[in-house]
């Protein structure tokens, strides 16, 4: 990626590798959330969304949990919400790997978007 370091000189290894994982967590959450989704289409859901992510830059790794236990109704499917949502996006760049999570948290009532983990290599 040498032509584009000069757009990212402002940040360090870690900071870059925690921006690539977060970044595509926050365009995962937003072009996702609405989909149309049932028991019979979960899985291929789950792909959808783990193989588009892992195209994106400095992407090595993407685990999709999708909870659809509370989430029935008379249409046969619903809409994807975040509060249904439990990702794990692993982003290297260099030798840094970060661990971007998002993950409903009951008490804040929010799919909360955060740094699980960085580790160096």
């Amino acid at each position: 990626m040498g032509s584009l370091d000069e757009y990212f000189k402002c940040l360090s290894d870690r900071e870059r590798a925690i921006f690539e994982g977060a970044i595509s967590m926050g365009a995962l959450f937003h072009q996702f959330t609405g989909t149309p989704v049932n028991q019979n289409t979960l899985e291929s859901l789950k792909t959808a969304i783990e193989d588009s992510i892992r195209l994106q830059p400095s992407i090595e790794d993407v685990k999709v949990g999708i909870n659809l236990d509370d989430a029935e109704n008379e249409f046969g499917y619903v809409s994807l919400e975040g509060k249904m949502l439990d990702v794990k996006i692993t982003s290297k760049f260099k030798n840094v790997k970060a661990i971007i999570r998002m993950k409903y948290i009951d008490r804040l009532k929010y799919p909360l978007i955060y740094v699980e983990n960085i580790k160096e290599e």
